[in-house]
Parts: C-alpha cells; structure tokens; sequence
C-alpha cells in the first residue's frame, strides 16, 4: 500500500488558508440600505469649508463614500462615521477594510467617546485606484488627533473604542470615491 504525503510547503499553505480567518470577526458588511442607516456624514462646512462628503449604498453591497473635496475657506476635510456600536476591540487587534478607491490616501479613524467627542484616533491607509484591496492597520498603532494635530502621548484603551470613520483630507482638491466592501476585527495572538 502506497502512502500519499503532502509536501511540507503545500502542507503550510492548506493549514495557513484554512486557519487563516478563524480569528476574524465582521463587523460590517453593507448589505441592505439598514446596514448604511446610523453612518452620517461630517464635511470641513462645520469651520466653513466648502467641500461636500456623502454616502450611498451600491449596487454591488458596497458602502461608497464620494464627493468633492475643497481647500477654499480653509476647509480640506469630508468624513463619514459611525457614532455607536459595540466593537469590542482588544489589545493587539488590527482593523481590516476591504477597499476599492480612486489612489488618494484616506484615514482610518476610531473614536472612543459615544458622541465621537474629543481624540479620534487615526491610521492612514493608501488605496489603489480601481482596485479591491484589503487593508490591515493596528489597533496599536492609531495616533490621537483633534482639529489637524496630533497628540502622542494620548494613549486608546481598545475596550473604549464606540465609533469609527474614514475621512479625507490629503489637501489635493477634486473628486473622490472609496468603496468599503466590509470592516472586519483581526484578533491578535495576545486575545
């Protein structure tokens, strides 16, 4: 009888993709327009900007933040976000979008006050124009902002984090377009 074996790097690949997700949880997909119903949008208009954020939902189940971006009046900025959830984040988690941009580089931001009050804590992402790509960014690598600067010493409790939002502001003025297919939580090895 002929005993069949695996090669040791066929062997690492089937173990790594059947693991691979196990410790990958959803956190939004967008697929019904109830999955878009509590996102809001917040445009550099609060200061007196002109530039113009908004949000649908696709045909392909996908989340669309679009608009056009100005730099008159000193604005610069159009954002959506989520005021409330239950994200329970851990220490060691990473974020994980599934994206379909335009090339510009976006924000990531996690809040941790309910009413996205004070620090959003934030992690650029590059995308590729035209182009689903999964994007992985670090809990513990957000950076605490407000209004434009940057706070190195605030520190995020992950257990704390209540909201989240993309926003633009890479002062290139035009048109936009990022497509977020879903956000997942990505649980590290220390949870």
């Amino acid at each position: 009888m002929t005993k069949f074996r695996l090669p040791p790097l066929l062997l690492f690949f089937v173990a790594t993709t059947l693991f691979a997700d196990t410790n990958r949880e959803v956190l939004l997909e967008f697929d019904n327009p109830a999955s878009i119903r509590n996102w809001r949008a917040v445009n550099d208009g609060v200061m007196g900007g002109r530039s113009v954020g908004r949000y649908r939902l696709t045909d392909k189940n996908m989340l669309e933040f679009f608009g056009y971006l100005s730099l008159e009046n000193n604005g610069g900025f159009a954002s959506i976000r989520l005021p409330s959830g239950d994200f329970n984040f851990k220490q060691g988690d990473s974020v994980i979008l599934r994206v379909k941009g335009d090339g510009r580089t976006y924000n990531m931001n996690l809040y941790a006050q309910r009413n996205l009050g004070g620090y959003s804590f934030r992690q650029s992402f590059k995308t590729t124009a035209n182009k689903l790509i999964e994007v992985k960014l670090p809990v513990d690598q957000f950076v605490a902002t407000w209004r434009g600067r940057v706070f190195p010493k605030q520190e995020l409790n992950p257990s704390q984090i209540a909201g989240l939002g993309i926003l633009l502001g890479d002062k290139k003025q035009g048109k936009f377009s990022l497509q977020i297919e879903s956000i997942s939580i990505q649980r590290g090895e220390k949870n």
